[in-house]
């Protein structure tokens, strides 16, 4: 994040994130410091007629209401949800405060000399109480608040030129109104700086949050992250999902004729056509298993029927196998089995941690994708009973599944392709 420390960040939409979080940081600062400054008008506006002459306090209550009033509307605009993007308020209140305070110094001054006989302790209002309230105020514009400082000097200097009759005088007040501002540009610049530093960290640190937690749900689904956050069990049952088993075929003699590299390009591009083909059709993936891929759909990702999407998934990913030969550089084929049925799903253990399912209706799948044909698909009966589109499967017929027995099972023959495969350059 280049410009967190010298200078406005190079991008704009950060500076201006920047700007909005700091002013909305400080916010509690400036209205305790608005509040201080008028708890300091209201001490002198009390204190005023037991040490005035009557003319100069009738003058000086003005003056302070009007500081009191222009100092309770600029606390008063800090509440408002559109302050923190427009900093001329606080450039603005504080200008006409200041200008109301250099008055208000001036009618004290003269009261200064004018008791000076009697030993009278007349004190004025110290500037600097308004310029430190303008360098928090305005920490992060820098040139706004140089802005600010040169206009506080021109009013300084239009304020006191006209009753000062010594040089010397005016060397003097410019000399203590420049260290003054020199020590306020200082600490405008050291929050500017903190504030950048801390931000920058802050949007870092945010980022990698972001990329974890992005890791995270691209292995578990967002509900069992919250149980895990929360020191739960993730274990989760659905009584209605379509398990999808796709397996390659030929793929042991795939592995004895190329090479290790190109055997994973083979892999790399069915697996990503297969993921993109499951996030179109809302189908969740489970997992890898060596040449395999299992899939669910009526669990975490899938809206509607689970069989029609689980059916629309296959044939998606089915569609892609001419391009899969192509890149394969050789006659590979897929076979899908799908099942409907209730199913167990959830976390087991404490390291490298994946949502996984479990159930009859997973073997089931796996034991379908034996009987069905190469770049076909065989799906169960119950998948078959809940499926609206059933068009390309052939009449029923039973298949002995190992461990299962005797199982009605309905074939589809392979589809026209219709979703290829990405080339192999893009998926390298």
């Amino acid at each position: 994040m280049q410009g967190a420390v010298h200078g406005k960040f190079a991008d704009p939409a950060v500076e201006a994130r920047f700007q909005e979080t700091a002013r909305s940081l400080r916010l509690p600062f400036v209205r305790i410091y608005g509040v201080l400054f008028m708890l300091v008008a209201l001490a002198y506006t009390v204190a005023n007629p037991l040490l005035v002459n009557p003319v100069d306090t009738a003058k000086l209550a003005v003056l302070f209401g009007s500081v009191l009033a222009l100092a309770g509307a600029y606390i008063g605009t800090t509440f408002w949800r559109g302050y923190v993007v427009r900093p001329g308020i606080d450039f603005a209140a504080l200008l006409g405060i200041v200008f109301l305070v250099g008055h208000i110094n001036l009618i004290l001054f003269d009261e200064l000399i004018d008791m000076q006989e009697e030993m009278h302790a007349v004190g004025v209002i110290n500037r600097l109480s308004v310029s430190a309230f303008a360098a928090v105020a305005l920490a992060g514009r820098p040139r706004l608040f140089l802005l600010w400082l040169g206009l506080d000097l021109t009013v300084f200097l239009s304020t006191v030129l006209p009753v000062q009759s010594h040089g010397a005088g005016l060397w003097y007040g410019l000399l203590s109104y420049l260290s003054g501002a020199t020590i306020m540009v200082a600490i405008n610049f050291a929050i500017d700086r903190s504030s950048r530093g801390s931000f920058a960290l802050a949007e870092a640190l945010e980022a990698e949050r972001k990329k974890n937690e992005d890791l995270v749900y691209n292995m578990l689904p967002q509900a069992a992250v919250e149980k895990i956050r929360d020191g739960r069990m993730v274990a989760d049952s659905y009584a209605d999902a379509s398990v999808i088993f796709i397996d390659m075929a030929g793929f042991t003699k795939l592995t004895k004729r190329v090479s290790p590299g190109h055997l994973v390009e083979v892999l790399n591009a069915f697996f990503n056509h297969a993921d993109r083909c499951a996030a179109q059709h809302g189908v969740e993936k489970v997992k890898t298993i060596g040449d395999a891929y299992l899939a669910i759909a009526g669990c975490n990702a899938t809206r509607g029927n689970s069989a029609d999407a689980a059916i629309a998934f296959a044939r998606d990913v089915l569609a892609g196998v001419e391009e899969l030969q192509r890149v394969a550089g050789t006659d590979v084929g897929l076979r899908v089995g799908i099942h409907s049925g209730p199913v167990v799903g959830g976390v087991i253990g404490a390291t490298r941690m994946a949502y996984d399912y479990w159930g009859e209706t997973v073997n089931m799948a796996a034991r379908l994708e034996g009987t069905a044909p190469v770049n076909g698909m065989a799906i169960s009966e119950s998948t078959w009973l809940r499926a609206k589109d059933r068009a390309a499967f052939g009449p029923p017929h039973n298949e002995l599944l190992k461990g299962v027995g005797e199982t009605c099972v309905y074939h589809a023959q392979p589809v026209p392709v219709r979703s290829p495969l990405p080339d192999i350059s893009w998926v390298a």
